[in-house]
């Protein structure tokens, strides 16, 4: 094994439990009852790290009946490991030709039942009763502030009051599961639907979450006029990045919906004490100064150790997405982590005892080439540590969403 993901199974599953039952209170209250929603676990990319078939499996020890994956491409690696119904996030769009081949194989699977798509393109909801099997399970998609996917409220308005709308749920061509919205982490400054009333300090993700509510249920409204029976779910709201507050908050203003609170990060990542990422040293080469080493041959700026550890860009090891710095010390960070990096520097995620050690050049694609100065092996050493040497592991930095492992090790 030479990058893997080791994890304390015990307090990790502590973890997602006491998650679940926070967010099960938040969402139902002392009441406890299922028919006003539950969390719905998120699997999607590469699992967080661990793997969507380990997050499956998970999620049917946590005892629910929804998971979430991003794209349909997705559904056939989690479908085995929960048993559950799984929705799609990723827009449903036949345009999309990729994904609509591979939509044609999901829907002549045994598990198509259990599938819902996510509609979220005004124009593609208009034609659905044409497009999709019969029996399909849709959530349509509101446009929040996030304003990546979704339809306006007017549009939802009046495609769910059209006529071939109302004559594919009735005649169960298409079977409606509820109103999606993806909400942005940070809080929005502008809503484009307002409530009245509300309770001083309401954020205004809730304020917006209860402005589709309300659009929602004048949008059910008009099914129930045309005496269309809809499915269980359908008044379900499925909701992103609300806290426990947020939820709690939402229960005391719409007391009735049913809110489903799709979860990811918070679930699979919050205990980061569980989860190490560990490289495994493949080779120990003593170096002296102005000793040049690897592709680029770059020398060695004093006497050490030259580390050859598994984990490298394949694995996603320093691989990092643009910066989302907003304060000046997060500025100042990533402007003084350029100017070395400029400079031919750069520490890697790799730590030996409590420090970073410095890349020796760029990670290769399956390795990292690492300097271990001769002063900072004594000082390690005279700390307790014991010299380097292969078999041995390093601890890794790594950004979860990113990392790719050789292995997933629960321990007991």
């Amino acid at each position: 094994m030479t990058f893997t993901l080791q994890v304390d199974g015990p307090a990790w599953r502590q973890h997602t439990a006491s998650v679940r039952d926070a967010l099960r209170t938040a969402i139902r209250g002392e009441s406890g009852r299922a028919r006003l929603g539950d969390l719905v676990p998120v699997a999607k990319g590469n699992g967080y790290g661990l793997g969507l078939g380990h997050l499956a499996t998970e999620a049917t020890r946590l005892g629910v009946d929804r998971l979430a994956v991003g794209t349909v491409f997705e559904v056939d690696q989690v479908a085995g490991a929960f048993d559950g119904d799984i929705l799609v996030m990723s827009p449903w769009d036949p345009r999309d030709t990729v994904a609509a081949a591979v939509w044609k194989d999901v829907d002549a699977g045994g598990y198509a039942p259990r599938v819902i798509r996510t509609i979220s393109d005004a124009d593609t909801a208009k034609t659905l009763h044409n497009d999709l099997p019969a029996g399909s399970r849709i959530v349509l998609e509101g446009i929040t502030s996030m304003r990546r996917f979704g339809i306006m409220e007017n549009e939802l308005l009046s495609i769910v009051g059209g006529d071939s709308f109302h004559s594919a749920i009735a005649q169960g061509r298409l079977q409606l599961e509820g109103l999606a919205l993806h909400l942005p982490l940070a809080m929005p400054e502008v809503h484009h639907v307002s409530a009245t009333k509300l309770p001083r300090g309401t954020s205004t993700r809730v304020i917006e979450v209860q402005g589709w509510a309300k659009t929602w249920r004048a949008a059910l409204e008009q099914l129930l006029a045309a005496q269309i029976p809809l499915a269980d779910n359908a008044t379900a709201l499925w909701v992103s990045h609300l806290s426990d507050d947020e939820l709690e908050s939402l229960r005391g203003l719409e007391p009735d919906a049913t809110v489903n609170a799709r979860v990811g990060t918070r679930l699979w990542l919050g205990n980061g004490d569980a989860l190490s990422a560990r490289g495994t040293i493949l080779a120990v080469h003593p170096i002296g100064r102005r000793f040049a080493v690897g592709y680029r041959q770059r020398k060695a700026s004093s006497d050490g150790l030259l580390l050859v550890v598994g984990g490298g860009t394949s694995h996603g090891v320093a691989m990092a997405a643009p910066t989302p710095a907003t304060s000046l010390r997060q500025r100042a960070i990533a402007a003084g982590t350029g100017a070395l990096e400029a400079t031919g520097r750069s520490r890697s995620p790799f730590q030996w005892g409590d420090k970073l050690l410095w890349f020796a050049e760029p990670p290769h694609m399956q390795v990292s080439m690492l300097w271990l100065p001769e002063s900072s092996l004594r000082e390690g050493m005279a700390n307790g540590l014991r010299t380097p040497a292969v078999g041995d592991t390093l601890a890794c930095r790594v950004r979860h969403t990113t990392a790719l492992f050789d292995a997933v090790i629960f321990d007991a």
